[in-house]
């Protein structure tokens, strides 16, 4: 999004580092894992052709020298750089988790674990470790293809979503013959090559072990010398601009505006992206940038290919009672599937056109910013992290 935007200027060179050739659709990782769809697709469908794709990953940005390092050897030089790198699977911190278990917030994880799924029989016990979006999509998506699934809570199942929403993910988990467990001592604190043991003491048998708790950003900005949140999220302050140099902006899952960082989520993502791009364009014709302005509608999430739940949300990104569920839920989620490509593919072809990032955002953000957030924080008082839960 960033990149296609910021073509909006034909006196601009625009080059995009990615460490893959295609642009990876990650909200259907689970489907790849399930078989129903390969989450890519080609950058001739979502980048602009006036953006240069440089294939390979960065090292290291050398912000003194506005330059970055590239990991086959060589240098690409800068005068402003956005900073997206995203996010991927959190460290467990689990014994044998690193070992025995399969990760799915990358493409290349999701890849591994698929002929692991194929090579176990269709009794194997299947075990999903965390009840997030992405636990649960792909528990349903595993179980709705005839596998023996238990999803591993360590707490409630989808703690995002208002407790009737919960209901109906219940519902519909139980209708698929999925085994939930839920509950403070469903923590797990050890995997093995053949099962998950709990923190109460039991042991759930399992032949295929998929984590999806929690999410981790990579640590360039940290061994890049530029300040970080706790998490290792780059600290920006409003306008996405990084509090250490005003040649870099963020966006994304790897930015933490004031200290006050966001949901992970494509809803964010692609508005931030949006929004970096107009910093710099502001900055490139002498304009002060419009800060962050961030709403949310909800979350929907996938139950299988025939059945999802929408569950709406306050702008400030706290859930509603209201939700839709069943088919019509599974209809809206393929539809907002599909509409981030179109987003980005719009952007390439019209840049300037998205314009969802300038709707009017969380009242409460605004309020947490006046309170005294010093915007620069990469710690609450108290000595915990940032969250997105103390937004809200």
């Amino acid at each position: 999004m960033a990149a296609n935007r910021l073509t909006l200027r034909d006196d601009v060179t625009v080059t995009l580092v990615n460490p893959r050739s295609t642009f990876v659709h990650r909200v259907r990782l689970h489907q790849l894992v399930g078989g129903s769809d390969d989450a890519v697709v080609d950058y001739r469908e979502v980048l602009a052709e006036d953006v240069r794709l440089v294939v390979d990953s960065v090292t290291r940005i050398d912000a003194a020298e506005r330059s970055v390092t590239l990991a086959t050897g060589g240098t690409v030089g800068y005068d402003y750089l956005v900073y997206a790198v995203g996010s991927g699977s959190a460290d467990p911190g689990v014994p044998g988790a690193a070992e025995f278990a399969y990760p799915i917030a990358g493409l290349e994880e999701a890849q591994r674990l698929r002929p692991v799924l194929d090579a176990a029989s269709a009794k194997a016990p299947v075990t999903v470790v965390g009840a997030g979006p992405t636990g649960i999509e792909t528990a349903a998506e595993l179980a709705e293809a005839g596998r023996r699934v238990t999803l591993v809570c360590g707490g409630v199942l989808g703690p995002y979503l208002h407790p009737r929403g919960r209901r109906s993910v219940a519902r519909r988990m139980a209708a698929l013959g999925v085994t939930v467990l839920e509950g403070p001592d469903t923590k797990v604190t050890a995997v093995t090559r053949d099962s998950v043991r709990l923190g109460d003491g039991r042991t759930v048998p399992s032949e295929v072990t998929i984590w999806t708790a929690g999410f981790g950003v990579p640590d360039l900005a940290a061994r890049s010398g530029l300040s970080t949140d706790a998490l290792g999220r780059l600290l920006t302050d409003e306008t996405l601009t990084s509090v250490d140099d005003p040649h870099i902006v963020a966006a994304g899952d790897s930015a933490a505006p004031s200290g006050l960082p966001l949901r992970m989520s494509c809803q964010a993502a692609i508005p931030l992206g949006a929004r970096a791009a107009d910093t710099l364009l502001s900055r490139l014709a002498g304009e002060q940038p419009s800060p962050l302005s961030q709403f949310f509608a909800g979350q929907c999430i996938s139950l299988g290919r025939g059945a999802g739940i929408f569950q709406f949300a306050h702008r400030n990104d706290v859930a509603l009672w209201f939700h839709i569920d069943g088919r019509p839920a599974a209809r809206l989620k393929e539809f907002v599937c599909k509409a981030i490509v179109k987003h980005l593919s719009d952007e390439s072809r019209k840049p300037g056109s998205f314009r969802l990032h300038r709707v009017s955002g969380s009242v409460r953000r605004q309020e947490l910013l006046r309170a005294g957030h010093d915007g620069t924080r990469a710690t609450e008082a108290d000595g915990t992290p940032a969250t997105v839960e103390r937004v809200a």
